[in-house]
């Protein structure tokens, strides 16, 4: 595998694991990875930068009837400019080979940085797709765009693919010129264009949010966001939260004050945090474990850091939760993500090349 970001079913036992320059390869049941690429869009990813190219997958939950998946990549515009574009394609006649000429482009928007892109992509349980967007990069979010709802950077993304765009509810702060989603209601801002944010806004302030994930038996949300300097967090959603949660980057890096000019808002804190010692650097957020073969950890939250991959688990009360070491650092390394399959099970991507992901 060549630098894998990402793992993904597609509602039966294949993995769909993709690739950071623009592939995405499939492992079928038998554990075998196929010659064939699933999908070939290395020509229009643009992965010139550790933390650039196809970051993110997700199918649709209807996907044995209509065939589309969602893509998460930035964009080869040919110029110096960096754009993230989440498009979706259709499967051919031949169900391990995409339809590469199929691209909807769905919604675009520009990255000032080379860092800080997010990337992940999934359906919740509400049937909208979520997408994860970093703060776009440069030290301490200096363009405070993780505050700022005016733009699409720093994000919880929530929009509904399941049709065109009505005459009042369609898209706000996309640049794709497109109309190929509608705004559902509850968002953090869902007054039609222009107003107070962008209606595409399900919650804000996060800096570079690093996997997220749905707990497929509650519906909660669990996000995974990189720090600064200090503190890795982990953020929890209830299910059926409304929009309008505000995590706090950059007036807080985890529970800490990091900026506070201008920070006047009510923010929501991490379930947990944990510092910048014994040589970790950036958060990977995984699942909670819904698989059979290890009963004991039913209910668990995993997750690793990328330079000190230990792997852990949250279990217990979000608002208080237990800490568990479940693999100690040194049985893997550079775990860049992590995976679940149909049966709940989990897997982790490692990254061999280790400028892969930029902690920064």
């Amino acid at each position: 595998m060549n630098k894998p970001v990402e793992i993904a079913h597609a509602g039966d036992e294949r993995l769909f694991v993709v690739e950071q320059p623009g592939l995405i390869r499939i492992i079928d049941d038998n554990g075998n990875l196929l010659g064939a690429p699933f999908l070939d869009i290395q020509s229009r990813v643009d992965d010139s930068g550790s933390e650039m190219g196809l970051l993110g997958l997700a199918f649709h939950p209807d996907y044995a009837a209509n065939s589309y998946f969602y893509v998460y990549y930035t964009r080869n515009t040919g110029a110096s400019l960096i754009r993230t574009r989440i498009a979706r394609f259709e499967v051919s006649s031949d169900p391990n080979v995409a339809d590469a000429n199929s691209e909807q482009v769905i919604m675009e928007f520009e990255q000032p940085f080379a860092i800080h892109n997010g990337g992940a992509l999934h359906f919740g349980p509400d049937g909208y797709l979520y997408i994860a967007s970093g703060d776009g990069g440069g030290s301490g979010d200096p363009q405070n765009h993780a505050q700022n709802n005016h733009v699409l950077l720093g994000k919880m993304i929530r929009i509904d693919v399941n049709g065109p765009a009505g005459a009042n509810d369609g898209p706000d702060c996309d640049i794709s010129g497109n109309r190929n989603y509608r705004i559902p209601p509850s968002n953090t801002f869902d007054d039609g264009t222009g107003g107070l944010g962008c209606d595409e806004i399900y919650a804000s302030g996060l800096r570079n949010p690093w996997r997220f994930s749905f707990d497929r038996q509650t519906g909660d949300l669990w996000i995974a966001d990189v720090g600064q300097s200090a503190y890795e967090e982990i953020d929890f959603i209830l299910s059926g939260a409304v929009g309008g949660l505000n995590f706090g980057w950059r007036c807080f890096e985890g529970n800490q004050t990091f900026n506070s000019s201008g920070c006047s808002g009510n923010y929501f804190f991490p379930v947990h945090e944990y510092p910048h010692t014994n040589g970790n650097c950036s958060v990977t957020g995984g699942y909670v474990y819904r698989g059979s073969v290890y009963p004991a950890l039913t209910g668990h939250y995993f997750y690793t850091d990328f330079c000190n991959p230990a792997i852990q688990t949250l279990s217990g009360s979000p608002s208080n939760p237990v800490v568990s070491q479940v693999l100690p650092s040194g049985g893997i390394s550079t775990p860049s993500s992590f995976g679940e399959d149909f049966f709940g099970e989990l897997y982790i991507a490692r990254d061999l090349c280790t400028d892969n992901k930029n902690p920064g």
